[in-house]
């Protein structure tokens, strides 16, 4: 049977311990699928990786159910319609969607985005103007609330949600430190995005550079780091500090509980005297019907050159396991994407 008539598909064919590993994932190839009637079928062109992924390898009690044992690997995607018996999509239509690692899916057309067939900059929809981009927009104004003058400190910097978060709260008149691994990634986030300062957390007096870069104190950090950030932070947070959390990506891998003396009566008792408003989400699920507010306002930020970007995009269908294993290590320079077919 020819390549044509044939879909590969990454599934779920073990659990992980600790760090995931290549025998994690199973790579299958299956026949493509046909649509019948009110039915389309995607062909992806386009995989977004995002540390989300790893926690939904896991059967521990979560947000979302986990991903089953022989089921495709989760992902959002960008698609070209290839066929469709559906009367909303046509072929050639672009559809942004969630059919995860495969080459190809079938559709009902249900919690798809139809982006017809004319999108210009289609990597956008997976980054800065998809989930990345929409969790840093709410997560920083609505619970982060910036106001001119304070100070915000934002882990992964270089990375697609911290790099926009940084780079609005410049827009709203703050004082914006980033923090990211290595001196080219520092570099980048002050030199291109603008930050006032990046810190970069490999380095053997990581706090002391924070504590100089926020002599005023931190009045809102945008967590989606955890581990030794969030440590190098706590002394740091003024009264009535914010802090959205979307993500703890350093924990992800953890197999039980982390280091040294136990931190939450420390945070308990902070949180209280300092009336510290710490609150974590989970974007589409808190925030979905402001998603064309968003989109709006960012797509007219990037076309006026106000909000920058960088992907990182990785050659191959094939490739896909690598470089996740990579996004989970920080080996990615910006938003990590998976070209998986020709556009």
């Amino acid at each position: 049977m020819s390549q044509q008539q044939q879909s590969r598909r990454f599934v779920l064919a073990s659990r992980p311990h600790g760090e995931p590993q290549a025998e994690n994932f199973r790579l299958e190839t299956v026949d493509i699928p046909q649509p019948a009637v009110g039915q389309l079928l995607l062909r992806t062109v386009y995989l977004s990786l995002d540390p989300y992924m790893r926690g939904r390898m896991s059967d521990a009690p979560s947000y979302a159910p986990p991903v089953q044992l022989g089921q495709v690997m989760v992902g959002g995607t960008l698609s070209r319609v290839q066929s469709s018996q559906h009367p909303d999509f046509k072929p050639g239509d672009w559809v942004l969607g969630y059919d995860g690692w495969q080459e190809y899916a079938l559709s009902d057309g249900i919690g798809l985005r139809n982006l017809g067939d004319g999108l210009q900059h289609p990597t956008r929809l997976l980054g800065v103007l998809g989930m990345p981009g929409f969790t840093a927009y709410m997560g920083l104004l609505d619970i982060g609330q910036p106001q001119a003058g304070e100070t915000l400190v934002v882990a992964a910097a270089s990375g697609a949600v911290g790099s926009v978060v940084g780079q609005i709260a410049k827009l709203k008149g703050c004082h914006v430190v980033g923090v990211a691994g290595g001196k080219e990634k520092c570099r980048y986030v002050v030199e291109e995005l603008g930050f006032d300062a990046c810190i970069d957390h490999y380095s053997a007096d990581f706090a002391t550079q924070l504590a100089a870069a926020c002599p005023q104190g931190i009045d809102i950090y945008f967590e989606n780091v955890g581990g030794k950030v969030f440590d190098a932070v706590i002394p740091l947070l003024n009264t009535k500090a914010r802090i959205p959390i979307c993500g703890v990506i350093a924990q992800y891998n953890s197999t039980g509980l982390p280091d040294g003396p136990d931190r939450l009566p420390l945070l308990q008792g902070l949180i209280l005297r300092k009336r510290i408003k710490m609150q974590g989400f989970i974007i589409f699920d808190d925030y979905a019907p402001h998603f064309d507010q968003f989109l709006q306002q960012m797509s007219e930020w990037v076309d006026q050159g106000k909000i920058k970007f960088r992907e990182d995009v990785v050659e191959g269908f094939e490739n896909i396991p690598q470089a996740f294993f990579g996004l989970l290590q920080g080996k990615n320079f910006g938003k990590l994407i998976i070209r998986v077919a020709s556009e």
